[in-house]
């Protein structure tokens, strides 16, 4: 009987509130949606990171002729110079820090030149413009930069290349949009808060002489207070779902039907199961944030 009439009460609330109950649920739905995509982009580039990271060479590039540098001073890279790169690679200092390491001949490098820039470049290309290279994967990438300082000055050596060292400027792009996304949420969140609070206590103001009456008769603070919270629960609750629409959404259409098959080079993207994981955090949150600010901005109205 109780439970009845605490939620006919907030209904009735609801009715009478219906364009700040829209208002709550549009601040939240988008505050909501914004803390969804922050947490999505998040997650994309952790797996972005992982695939790179598992796949990311360093690249060990002998003197080709012709070459500037003063470890090339010699010319192309003697036979010499390249078994002392492959000794130290195979020395007890850098083994136990190698996963895979290939040799790629000057001629394997031409071969992959051509396949990749098509036979119109067999004429102008020349083996002799290719040096041999090791690309060497490390069983932990953090270490590459053990390699690069085991090489960068050795004579015969051109250049060694960290290609995790080119990604990291897309990763540090990305992660600042993470960074705006959640400045923004946080934003509006707070926002939603107050909308929440601002609404209850203009509610509880025009219902002042019943919440007045229902004192006098004896009532708790909690009956009174309940339907109040409520109302605030169910706008934050609508605002919640529709978030989750939203970011299912973007996974399923943004991602999957248009991302995938235009950014080629990246493979592993977030999907339905991350988004999924998401939703329960943003209704949790949505409904938390709106039963503490309800709760808070009703109190006054319950002090003796």
């Amino acid at each position: 009987m109780r439970a009845g009439l605490i939620f006919t009460e907030a209904l009735s609330g609801l009715r009478r509130n219906i364009s700040m109950v829209i208002s709550i649920v549009l601040v939240t739905f988008v505050s909501l949606t914004f803390v969804g995509a922050a947490i999505l982009m998040q997650s994309q580039i952790g797996k972005m990171r992982d695939f790179w990271t598992g796949r990311a060479q360093v690249q060990v590039s002998m003197c080709v002729s012709g070459a500037r540098q003063a470890e090339c001073s010699g010319g192309a890279a003697t036979q010499a110079q390249i078994d002392a790169v492959q000794k130290q690679l195979d020395s007890a200092a850098l083994k136990p820090l190698i996963g895979e390491a290939r040799f790629e001949t000057p001629k394997q490098a031409y071969d992959s030149a051509l396949k990749l820039l098509g036979s119109d470049y067999k004429d102008i290309l020349s083996p002799s413009q290719f040096g041999a290279s090791f690309y060497i994967n490390l069983i932990d990438p953090e270490n590459s930069a053990v390699i690069s300082e085991a090489f960068a000055g050795k004579k015969g050596v051109q250049q060694v290349q960290d290609q995790m060292k080119l990604l990291q400027p897309l990763f540090s792009a990305l992660t600042i949009a993470t960074y705006v996304a959640v400045g923004i949420a946080a934003l509006m969140l707070i926002a939603a808060v107050l909308l929440v609070a601002t609404t209850i206590r203009l509610s509880a103001y025009a219902r002042r002489r019943e919440i007045g009456i229902m004192r006098l008769v004896g009532a708790s603070n909690r009956f009174i207070q309940t339907p109040f919270i409520l109302e605030g629960v169910f706008s934050a609750l609508i605002g919640s779902v529709l978030a989750c629409v939203a970011v299912w959404a973007a996974v399923q259409f943004g991602v999957g039907g248009y991302l995938t098959d235009r950014v080629t080079f990246v493979t592993t993207w977030i999907g339905t199961a991350d988004a999924l994981s998401v939703m329960p955090v943003l209704i949790v949150l949505g409904v938390l944030l709106a039963a503490v600010s309800a709760g808070f901005a009703i109190r006054r109205w319950l002090r003796a």
